[in-house]
């Protein structure tokens, strides 16, 4: 048993036709209740729900202050590499890029963390491109000691491994894995992955069951928007969701929302999610779930993210570079995945949040909570 059974027994149009077809008593229905199901969670991505959006944000920023504080968590993004042996038609890194490759030596690596050390980070977001033969387990298991004696938690976004390669890699410090599945829509899936692994759709759908299954504390889900129908893709993110937190419960959990961004062979989204969109979904997620982590990348501008964070968003990234090297050599653009929208330093980001009331926090993770696990 997997989420694949689950996504099989499920159907795009319908789910689609349904969530467009909830109407005001449906969403009303939704937010009188204190507990949430699925229904309820189409009902507020739906069209009909719009003209409740302040409502929504309200009730989304009491149960996040509620749950979490005034507090939100930084973290940033590390590059090791841009090798892949993919090629997907959204992805700077695809191989059919014309790019500079780089992968980081165990001395870049080193100059790389006490340079995110130095703004003050004590949380890191590892990634690579998809790239078994060069940067795989045996890359990963070379890295990881080093990388993890800088920072307290560590996660990782990079190809899927198998759940034997997890549970080894948590025992070289590895905390969280991030794993979109950038779409549900499997014709749509096919479409913009052309070559490569990561052309198999239910490899990489099966992934969180086999991060659950080698107790992985952490496991980052999401679509990127702009591939397909965003209220669709959402709703079966949630139904993931809802699935994994009932199989391995012992795991945390936290979506993220990545727009399509320019890159180099970029695309054209298919469907356009807009800034009030955006918002009406990640409050819809935190009345769906009051115990759900939500991040914001820098993927979005500067003026969205300070107004929306304090509405239910719990991490975000600052001052991130998407290239291999960047945070010692700022000035090789040509190796990004994609460009970022945000380009404050930490501490600017810091400021701009602690302005609304809430606190920046640098530290996700003790390790003596840790050794008591």
């Amino acid at each position: 048993m997997s989420f694949f059974d689950v996504w099989s027994s499920m159907d795009w149009d319908d789910i689609k036709m349904s969530i467009y077809g909830k109407q005001a008593r449906d969403v009303e229905r939704a937010l009188a209740k204190p507990k949430r199901d699925l229904q309820d969670f189409m009902a507020l991505i739906s069209p009909a729900a719009e003209p409740y959006l302040e409502r929504m944000a309200q009730q989304s920023y009491q149960l996040t202050r509620q749950r979490f504080g005034n507090t939100v968590g930084f973290y940033i993004p590390l590059y090791l590499s841009n090798l892949c042996a993919n090629d997907c038609t959204y992805c700077g890194f695809s191989m059919s890029n014309r790019l500079k490759r780089k992968t980081l030596s165990e001395a870049e690596i080193e100059q790389e963390c006490l340079a995110i050390k130095a703004m003050g980070f004590d949380t890191v977001l590892l990634v690579t491109g998809e790239h078994e033969g060069k940067v795989g387990l045996a890359y990963f298991k070379q890295m990881l000691p080093i990388i993890k004696r800088h920072f307290s938690y560590v996660m990782m976004e990079v190809q899927p491994l198998s759940e034997a390669e997890y549970a080894e890699l948590r025992q070289y410090g590895l905390d969280s894995v991030m794993v979109y599945q950038e779409t549900y829509q499997h014709l749509t899936y096919d479409q913009h992955h052309i070559r490569g692994k990561k052309k198999d759709f239910r490899w990489r759908l099966e992934t969180p069951d086999r991060l659950g299954r080698a107790g992985i504390d952490k496991i980052g889900l999401g679509a990127l928007f702009g591939l397909e129908d965003w209220r669709a893709d959402s709703f079966y993110v949630a139904a993931h969701l809802r699935y994994l937190q009932k199989h391995y419960w012992k795991t945390r959990y936290s979506v993220s929302f990545p727009r399509l961004r320019p890159c180099t062979g970029g695309l054209e989204p298919k469907s356009i999610m807009t800034d009030r969109q955006l918002v009406q979904l990640i409050c819809a997620y935190r009345l769906f779930d009051g115990e759900l982590e939500l991040s914001l990348s820098t993927r979005e501008a500067r003026e969205f993210r300070d107004k929306v964070i304090p509405l239910g968003v719990t991490s975000i990234s600052a001052g991130s570079k998407t290239q291999p090297g960047g945070y010692v050599a700022d000035d090789e653009a040509e190796l990004e995945q994609f460009e970022i929208d945000d380009d404050r330093s930490p501490a600017e980001v810091a400021r701009a949040i602690a302005a609304t009331g809430l606190q920046p926090v640098w530290k996700d993770w003790d390790n003596s909570y840790s050794a008591s696990r």
